[in-house]
């Protein structure tokens, strides 16, 4: 039995190569989103401090800071690997991961500001 010759089309020998990038963007946003929710649960927004425990207070200050950096760089790595130079054919995706990425990034310097100000 002979096969017979496969048809003239597009070169496909790559398509791995997008594959492994549209997985680990995604991997890397959604660690993006945990780091970016612990952080954000973690944050006392409105709530006093209860008198004795203010000896607590830089550690989760450092704890957010170092979250919301995090975030920011595993945000900024996912948009890399999820925004190749040659883009498939699903601006709605495209559009919902921009709008992750950029809440990720706005409420992320939003709380490294925050914090800032806390402190004085």
């Amino acid at each position: 039995m002979v096969r017979d010759p496969s048809r003239a089309g597009a070169d496909v020998r790559n398509r791995g190569i997008g594959r492994g990038r549209m997985f680990m963007g995604g991997l890397l946003l959604f660690a993006a989103v945990i780091a970016w929710g612990t952080a954000l649960m973690m944050s006392p927004h409105g709530q006093a401090t209860a008198q004795g425990t203010e000896h607590v207070r830089t550690t989760v200050v450092v704890f957010m800071r170092n979250s919301a950096i995090g975030a920011l760089l595993l945000a900024a790595v996912a948009g890399w690997l999820l925004f190749p130079a040659r883009r498939p054919k699903k601006p709605g995706r495209d559009w919902i991961v921009a709008g992750i990425l950029a809440v990720l990034v706005v409420s992320s310097l939003y709380q490294l500001i925050w914090l800032k100000t806390a402190l004085n």
